[in-house]
């Protein structure tokens, strides 16, 4: 799925004008993959930092004391800024 969405970008850009290859498209297609899955794995790695913090409060959240939802956006908001990623 990656793939494709990597192989539509290379060829709307291609189409536009913007992006102008020389040779094979397929390499540039894997690497605006590698680019794509790559960002993906960012937040992946921010979401598990995010449900690593938020085990302290395991029983705030059983207890109904604590909204795991919103505390899990909150603490994200914050390491986003804290990290300085762009999502």
């Amino acid at each position: 799925r990656i793939h494709q969405m990597a192989a539509t970008v290379v060829a709307r850009l291609t189409t536009q004008g913007l992006l102008k290859i020389q040779g094979k498209e397929e390499p540039v297609v894997q690497h605006v993959e590698s680019a794509i899955t790559t960002e993906l794995q960012v937040e992946d790695r921010l979401n598990a930092d995010v449900r690593e913090m938020l085990k302290q409060f395991d029983q705030e959240f059983a207890a109904g004391r604590a909204d795991y939802q919103k505390m899990f956006s909150m603490v994200k908001k914050k390491l986003i800024k804290e990290r300085d990623i762009v999502l």
